[in-house]
């Protein structure tokens, strides 16, 4: 089944359609949540590591590789890098769920 993006105009009262198949199939849908869920799980963890870093390297104050301020900038980049696998996730979960409810329909 192809996943269609339907645009409706009121005031016309037209349906314009654009035909996009993002993914070949449910099952790369499917990988595709997978794969960006695990993805952005990783990169929230890695940021939350970099902050305990630097939390304790300011609390001892010492530096443990890096000064704290590089390790809390560096847990930024990671959370502002988590965004884009959850992003793609929760799109990927929609469009999941529109094409299940287009099947129940049909």
């Amino acid at each position: 089944m192809q996943l269609e993006i339907m645009f409706v105009v009121r005031k016309k009262k037209e349906v314009v359609s654009i035909s996009e198949k993002p993914w070949k199939s449910r099952e790369d849908v499917k990988k595709e949540i997978r794969l960006c869920g695990w993805a952005g799980g990783i990169t929230e963890f890695i940021g939350l590591v970099f902050a305990v870093l630097g939390v304790i390297g300011d609390a001892l104050n010492i530096t443990l590789g890096l000064e704290s301020m590089s390790w809390f900038l560096l847990a930024i980049v990671a959370a502002l890098l988590s965004i884009t696998p959850n992003m793609r996730q929760m799109v990927a979960t929609h469009l999941y769920g529109i094409e299940s409810e287009i099947e129940k329909q049909e």
